[in-house]
């Protein structure tokens, strides 16, 4: 009888305490004013009491750390849960922090998903039906749209940026964009569009700046409006252990009709313009909307040269006094670096700069962006054409380390180096819709650089949407850089399989080794062809391939091939 009523006692409790399938999980909780008077206080060892809290945003981030140095967080058993779709964390002018232990997710969510209920004969319109628990109609917008198969619930097709998107009702919205008579979407497939809200969206979840040895330690994180973890301006910051995923349904504190099956918006790790690279250790980046790593400078395009004295639109942080300089031409050869001696503004933007810039093959808000001028003065005279670019070589992150990392299935690529002196080491790549790992400065973008002594050694590839292991370069032309555009690049001991050819292909490099490394061809490998990219020969087809290059080594690779199916 005793055992009954402590048993009817507990039912009872824990109906008091348990919110309604409808409500929202989590505990509200002021973590922000938590942390500020700790430190207030003096603490340099804050210890949030563990649980799943409610946060809402103060100046649209839900968390803010500035001006703090030598303090630790631990948020060991802690969810945050963001209660708008703006940033989660922001670290700003922080040195020596570190934080540890946070789990991140957003309710709601930055992302809608539902499933196609009909399509037009191209395929190119598509009737989709919103799960219950997702944003509804009147939220869904164009960004990030994928299609993936609701068997395997791996991407199907990924269509980019929807042209748009109709509400029909509060759950059923008609959506334009890509599509085609061979497309492969089906009725039936899961689809996911970015969302936004009334109450302010976009942005990224972490957001690092202009700060030195940052530690993100033991971090999950399930949804982002953008990007993961965006750092800009920095020097060493560390991730371990920091873990991109859809969330699933056993522990979503919302119930849904579908489980999820997109975990960010857009990449998981992004650094742009640091001192020292980041460095990213035993980390997790599956089923975003982009690439897991892409690690940067900014190039600044050249408008003007007459000797020494240059014209250039700047894109991001400008150029400084002193400082060591990459160049490449409009046909993307490198000249050898030059020392920036001076640095002044100049007139503003010209229509005729404009007109130049919206003739070239770069993204539509570069080319459409409104940019300052400067007069840089060299410390000697050099040759560069219209459109050719310039950087900074101590800004691109020089000196990364990707180390033990387990990277996709995503729809982009799984390792991005435009950085040099660093290594790519001991990953595992699986599912990755572009380049396994890419080392190449992106004229698209704006981003540099061209990289020297690179190492990518012992990862396993598998599965790859093109070729596993890249490294080349081209200017604003699109064709590819002679030798010396990157320099002194080691590729070994890795293992690719199941992937297209060539396996491995290297451009623009002065040199190269590429040794004991494990090529596992298909039994129809020479079908699977994704060479052209880079122009090269498809009726020459090798794992391994290489042109425009120079002092090449390659030596005791493996090259097998996969007994066919009986």
């Amino acid at each position: 009888m005793l055992r009954l009523q402590i048993a009817l006692l507990a039912a009872y409790l824990l109906l008091q305490i348990a919110p309604p399938a409808h409500a929202a999980a989590g505990t509200d909780f002021d973590l922000q004013g938590f942390i500020d008077r700790a430190i207030k206080a003096g603490h340099t060892k804050i210890v949030v009491p563990p649980g799943q809290y409610r946060v809402a945003p103060q100046g649209g981030v839900h968390l803010k750390l500035r001006n703090l140095k030598d303090i630790q967080i631990l948020c060991d058993n802690v969810e945050m849960i963001c209660t708008q779709t703006c940033q989660a964390v922001g670290i700003s002018h922080c040195s020596n922090v570190w934080l540890r232990g946070l789990t991140v997710d957003y309710d709601p969510l930055p992302f809608s998903q539902g499933k196609v209920t009909a399509l037009t004969p191209d395929k190119h319109i598509a009737d989709v039906e919103l799960f219950e628990g997702y944003p509804g109609a009147d939220s869904v917008g164009t960004f990030k749209y994928e299609i993936y198969r609701p068997d395997t619930r791996t991407l199907r097709e990924d269509r980019g940026d929807a042209s748009k998107v109709d509400m029909v009702d509060d759950r059923h919205v008609r959506v334009t964009g890509g599509g085609g008579r061979n497309s492969p979407v089906q009725i039936g497939d899961i689809v996911t569009l970015g969302a936004s809200f009334p109450k302010g969206a976009g942005g990224h979840a972490f957001v690092i700046d202009n700060s030195a040895n940052v530690k993100l330690d033991n971090i999950d994180l399930f949804a982002s409006p953008c990007f993961g973890f965006l750092e800009f301006d920095c020097d060493s910051i560390i991730y371990k252990r920091c873990r991109v995923d859809r969330r699933p349904a056993a522990t979503d504190p919302v119930h849904r009709g579908d489980p999820r099956i997109r975990s960010l918006d857009a990449d998981a790790f992004h650094s742009s313009g640091a001192l020292k690279g980041p460095s990213l250790i035993d980390c997790v980046a599956r089923f975003m909307g982009d690439d897991a790593v892409n690690i940067h400078g900014s190039y600044q395009m050249i408008t003007a040269c007459n000797g020494a004295e240059l014209r250039v639109l700047i894109n991001g942080a400008r150029l400084k006094q002193d400082e060591p300089v990459e160049m490449l031409t409009y046909q993307g050869v490198r000249l050898p670096d030059a020392v920036v001696t001076k640095v002044e503004p100049d007139n503003p933007m010209t229509p005729e700069e404009h007109a130049f810039l919206l003739k070239q093959a770069m993204d539509r808000g570069l080319k459409n962006r409104t940019y300052n001028a400067y007069k840089i003065t060299l410390d000697r005279a050099v040759e560069l054409p219209v459109g050719s670019l310039i950087c900074s070589t101590k800004r691109i992150g020089n000196g990364f380390l990707v180390q033990g990392c387990d990277f996709g299935p995503n729809r982009s690529r799984g390792i991005l180096i435009k950085a040099s002196d660093g290594q790519v080491i001991g990953n595992k790549l699986t599912g990755n819709w572009g380049e396994a790992i890419k080392v190449s400065p992106e004229y698209w973008w704006l981003e540099s650089g061209s990289s020297i002594n690179v190492v990518i050694k012992d990862n396993v590839i598998s599965d790859c949407i093109t070729i596993p292991i890249a490294v080349y370069a081209n200017g604003g032309t699109g064709k590819i850089a002679p030798a010396g555009a990157h320099r002194s690049i080691t590729i070994s001991h890795n293992t690719i399989s199941s992937c297209l050819l060539p396996y491995i292909a290297v451009t623009s490099t002065d040199g190269l080794v590429i040794e004991d490394n494990r090529c596992i061809l298909a039994p129809d490998a020479e079908t699977h062809w994704a060479g052209g990219m880079l122009g090269l020969d498809r009726a020459k087809a090798e794992a391994i391939m290489t042109t425009e290059c120079a002092n090449v080594t390659i030596k005791d690779n493996k090259i097998e091939r996969e007994k066919a199916p009986q």
